[in-house]
């Protein structure tokens, strides 16, 4: 007989919030019919027209719920590092919180600075308006780290569809997912273990809780005034923070579940099933899963 899942979640409380706020975002922006383009981020959104605080929700969207549950089923199995706090400085809940804030902000920087490299200098224009969503990124850095580190079992679940050596997994589940999922962003995930590598390598072990702070209010800040200060481009996901607040809990909720039990629900950007949807499709390639 297993361990409860309720005593799982309470020796892994960031992570279970994490899980948490990653299934609420995916709920509300299914139900309100958003997309890639409301809250996903690339070069031209995030570099060009100055909107960083796509970043934040691209990092913690999903479009498809399979997205979701690949990433999310692999976080949890990661969250053994908040309870691994006996091992001393890099384990526990309170060194996984602060590693994740690095990676979160640290893959982000990679992948645009790695963006700028080929729209600017390899002269790649295509990759001006891929748009990414997605918690890949902070669980590959994770995966990493804990390849690193070493597991205690030695196996690692790799988005819930095989077991791996853990020294493997990174790779592997880089390769499988560009397999599998093809329009996946291999520089998101990439940038993800490279992060990793360096967390592991105790490249930020000098983070204390004062420089933590200062990054997280400097991120929060950085998004907020992006936030306010956006283009119209934003106006379909800020008009929906905005819009029928006094609806009941009752009436939004029964709506949603009948688009989602019909084939034809649209995760936006695309269906389900990979047909464009009419008002959702990019106008040139471009929704990556990241």
């Amino acid at each position: 007989m297993g361990r409860p899942l309720l005593l799982d979640a309470w020796e892994r409380p960031a992570t279970t919030v994490v899980c948490c706020v990653c299934c609420a975002v995916w709920w509300y922006l299914n139900s309100r019919g958003l997309g890639y383009e409301d809250v996903g981020v690339s070069y031209r959104k995030a570099v060009r027209e100055r909107q960083l605080w796509r970043c934040v929700t691209a990092s913690f969207s999903h479009v498809s719920f399979v997205h979701l549950l690949f990433n999310m089923s692999s976080l949890w199995s990661l969250g053994v590092v908040e309870q691994m706090g006996s091992r001393g400085a890099g384990w526990g809940t309170v060194w996984y919180a602060r590693y994740t804030l690095v990676m979160l902000v640290g893959t982000m920087a990679l992948v645009l600075a790695t963006t700028h490299v080929l729209v600017r200098y390899a002269k790649l224009d295509k990759y001006d308006t891929v748009t990414s969503v997605g918690y890949s990124c902070v669980v590959f850095g994770w995966m990493t780290y804990v390849a690193v580190k070493g597991a205690p079992s030695g196996v690692l679940s790799l988005f819930g569809a095989a077991r791996v050596p853990v020294n493997l997994a990174p790779f592997g589940s880089l390769l499988f997912t560009s397999l599998v999922v093809p329009q996946a962003s291999f520089i998101g995930h990439l940038a993800g273990i490279v992060i990793g590598y360096l967390v592991a390598w105790d490249a930020f072990k000098w983070l204390d809780t004062k420089a933590t702070s200062l990054l997280l209010l400097g991120a929060v800040a950085v998004a907020a005034g992006t936030y306010r200060n956006g283009s119209n481009d934003s106006a379909g996901f800020r008009a929906s923070l905005v819009s029928e607040r006094g609806r009941s809990v009752v009436a939004s909720v029964f709506p949603f579940f009948r688009k989602a039990t019909s084939g034809n629900f649209a995760g936006a950007g695309r269906r389900l099933g990979g047909e464009p949807a009419p008002s959702r499709l990019l106008v040139s390639v471009e929704s990556a899963d990241a």
